[in-house]
């Protein structure tokens, strides 16, 4: 049998299988990814429906180039604010959630109370960033960022485990 997830589903090597393949490309057709996965079309598209349905599969998204569409500046920021109520804290994920210049944002602990992945066109749009999100939130208290010179990696992709073998030890897929 497969291994369980926290939500109670579980993957056998069919479901992986399937699950590898949609993230290193989600734009296969159903029989494309049947064929590749080794199963009848019915059965692919059962198990995708089955895996959306239990939210292992959150949505299915195109990875574009930052650079090609002029947003070349990539910048990490912490953000530590000054009160850390948990209405202050929702206000601030909520503002960062809807600028669409933040990919990411993370509440972390310990540290600062936020981790920012932001992709901008330049300084001029980062400056004007850091006015709406930063400068006009009274109660934010620090703002460290580190500006990307070079991405080494990026890889959205989850990494598989296989049940334990016999001896114990996890497997992995590639």
């Amino acid at each position: 049998m497969g291994k369980p997830l926290n939500a109670g589903i579980e993957l056998d090597a069919t479901d992986r299988r399937v699950l590898e393949l949609l993230q290193h490309d989600a734009s296969r057709s159903n029989q494309d990814l049947a064929a590749a996965a080794h199963v009848s079309p019915a059965t692919c598209l059962r198990r995708v429906r089955r895996l959306v349905d239990a939210g292992v599969i959150e949505r299915r998204i195109a990875v574009l180039s930052a650079e090609r569409l002029g947003a070349g500046l990539t910048a990490l920021s912490e953000v530590t604010l000054d009160r850390q109520g948990a209405e202050h804290l929702a206000a601030f994920e909520e503002r960062a959630v809807h600028e669409p210049a933040v990919q990411q944002c993370y509440r972390t602990s310990p540290g600062p109370d936020f981790v920012l992945v932001l992709h901008v066109a330049d300084m001029t749009a980062w400056h004007a960033l850091t006015e709406r999100l930063y400068t006009q939130d009274a109660n934010v208290r620090n703002v460290k960022t580190f500006f990307s010179v070079h991405r080494a990696k990026f890889d959205p992709r989850i990494a598989l485990h296989e049940p334990r073998d016999a001896g114990g030890a996890p497997g992995f897929t590639s």
